[in-house]
C-alpha cells in the first residue's frame, strides 16, 4: 500500500493498550524499526503494563550504516534513493521481524524537518513499513504537517495505528 495520507490516522489518545491486548490475545510478538521516531514507538508500546509479554524489541537506526548493519537494509538502495522510501520502510520492518524473531513489525522512516532533507524530500514525508511473518512487507506514505516534534509524534501515532490495523482493531 502506498496511498498517501494527510494525517496520522489516530491521535495522542490512541489506544495502545488495545494493541498490546490484541497482540497478547493473538499470540503475536511485536517489534519496531525506527529512524525519525528514534525509539518512541517502542517506548509508547512498553508504557503499557504487561507489554513485556508481546514486545520483543525495537531498533533505533538513524544512520545508513546502522540501517544496513542492524536491519539488513540494502546499502545500494540507501545510496540510490536515501532512507525515505517505501522500499527502505519495508526492508526496515522485515529486518526487525528477523532481528527480534517477531511476528509483526512496524518501521518508521521520514523527514521530520525543519525543511527538506539533503535529497529534497519535504518535511512531513513519512513512510510506515509493516512486516508480518509469512507475508510480503508493505509500506504506506503519510504526509504530516507541523514542526519537528509534531511530525515525530504524529509518525508514532501512525505506526501505532498501523499495528492496530494489522491486529484487526478498527
Amino acid at each position: 500500500m502506498t496511498t498517501p495520507r494527510t494525517d496520522a490516522g489516530t491521535g495522542p489518545g490512541a489506544d495502545v493498550a488495545a494493541v498490546i491486548a490484541a497482540a497478547r490475545a493473538q499470540g503475536v510478538q511485536l517489534a519496531t524499526a525506527e529512524s525519525l521516531t528514534a525509539g518512541a514507538v517502542v517506548a509508547r508500546l512498553v508504557d503499557v503494563p504487561g507489554a513485556s509479554a508481546v514486545v520483543a524489541g525495537g531498533a533505533a537506526t538513524y544512520s545508513y550504516a546502522a540501517k544496513s548493519r542492524v536491519l539488513t537494509v540494502d546499502p545500494a538502495e540507501l545510496s540510490a534513493r536515501g532512507a525515505v522510501s517505501a522500499e527502505v520502510a519495508r526492508e526496515m520492518a522485515a529486518g526487525a521481524l528477523e532481528l527480534f524473531a517477531a511476528d509483526l513489525a512496524v518501521a518508521t522512516t521520514g523527514v521530520a524537518g525543519p525543511g527538506a532533507d539533503e535529497r529534497g524530500v519535504e518535511a512531513g514525508t513519512v513512510w510506515i513499513g509493516l512486516a508480518r511473518r509469512g507475508s510480503a512487507p508493505v509500506a504506506e506514505l503519510v504526509m504530516l504537517d507541523g514542526d519537528r516534534p509534531t511530525v515525530r509524534a504524529a509518525a508514532v501515532d501512525a505506526a501505532i495505528a498501523a499495528l492496530a490495523g494489522a491486529l484487526g482493531l478498527g
